[in-house]
């Protein structure tokens, strides 16, 4: 192994994560046959082989799975030493790999966006996941920081909240339970549930909220994708439990109506969470500082006309 290179190394850890060589490519922004040219490369400074492929399938071997631990490890300290550098320098420049719960995506780019214009020398990466696996990525050093809603208590982590996160029952706009102006929980159990998987943060709330009413919902689909629970509503196949800031384009448009639900909308926080473990460098304090300061002022303008409900 002590011929392998970082960039070797770096295509390894990418190629694991999304077990596809042509993903990988894409992320790293190399042709298929270069990333595959990297692989082959390292597999024979390591000896033995770590993927397995079959056709398009690919999944690592017991060999890539122990050498996966360690190609980590070393590309967190070099991104440490590197984060180390800055600071002595007080330099905003580098690459800030930010990872945040899917739910996000629908406000970070924009806020993203401003951050960049005013720290040009920062490189942003960004790494989308549900809740379980984005602790998985604090744990293993492979995010700076992070945007999530309920924070880990597996992880010694600094959690700061920046934004009230408000959760919402949601209907398609013809829906029969729209004809009252606070509908209750005992109400909606005549009706099928489409929810989030298991491990994401939206599905907590609402299994937290229905439990202190020691009642349950009628789940009949289990999806990943808040796109795709929105159109399932919005097609008249089921209520759902959803995020209110998932859907300011269905709300402003009226293609999806907020049940004004008894004890409801559920509002908690969006946190921005580092390990304590992990000292931040000039970029990802920045971007730290840049999120308490302003993603409260943005989510309230963008999304708070959409709490006022009639009754």
């Amino acid at each position: 192994m002590k011929n392998a290179t970082f960039r070797q190394l770096k295509v390894f850890t990418e190629v694991a994560r999304h077990l596809s060589f042509a993903r990988a490519a894409e992320t790293l922004h190399l042709t298929p046959p270069a990333v595959t040219m990297q692989i082959k490369e390292l597999e024979k400074h390591v000896g033995l082989p770590l993927f397995e492929r079959n056709g398009r399938q690919v999944a690592l071997t017991t060999v890539g799975e122990y050498m996966l631990v360690y190609a980590r490890k070393v590309l967190a300290t070099l991104k440490d030493a590197e984060d180390a550098a800055a600071r002595l320098q007080r330099l905003e420049v580098g690459t800030l790999t930010i990872g945040m719960v899917s739910t996000a995506k629908y406000f970070l780019p924009r806020l993203l966006a401003e951050f960049q214009r005013e720290h040009e020398g920062i490189e942003i990466k960004l790494a989308v996941s549900n809740r379980e696996q984005l602790v998985k990525m604090l744990q293993g050093n492979e995010v700076d920081i992070a945007i999530m809603g309920r924070p880990p208590t597996e992880l010694a982590t600094r959690a700061e909240p920046f934004a009230a996160h408000p959760h919402v029952f949601v209907a398609p706009t013809d829906h029969p339970l729209l004809k009252f102006d606070h509908p209750t929980l005992e109400a909606m159990q005549a009706y099928g549930f489409i929810v989030r998987e298991r491990g994401s943060g939206t599905r907590a709330a609402m299994e937290k909220f229905f439990e202190r009413s020691r009642m349950e919902p009628r789940v009949m689909m289990e999806m990943a994708s808040n796109e795709t629970i929105k159109q399932s509503v919005m097609a008249g196949m089921g209520l759902s439990f959803l995020s209110l800031h998932t859907m300011g384009l269905e709300l402003e448009h009226q293609l999806i109506a907020v049940l004004d639900v008894e004890g409801t909308p559920i509002v908690r926080a969006w946190n921005v969470v580092h390990t304590l473990s992990k000292l931040l460098s000039p970029a990802a304090e920045a971007f730290r500082y840049f999120m308490l300061e302003r993603a409260e002022q943005y989510l309230a303008e963008k999304y708070g006309r959409f709490l006022r409900l009639d009754g």
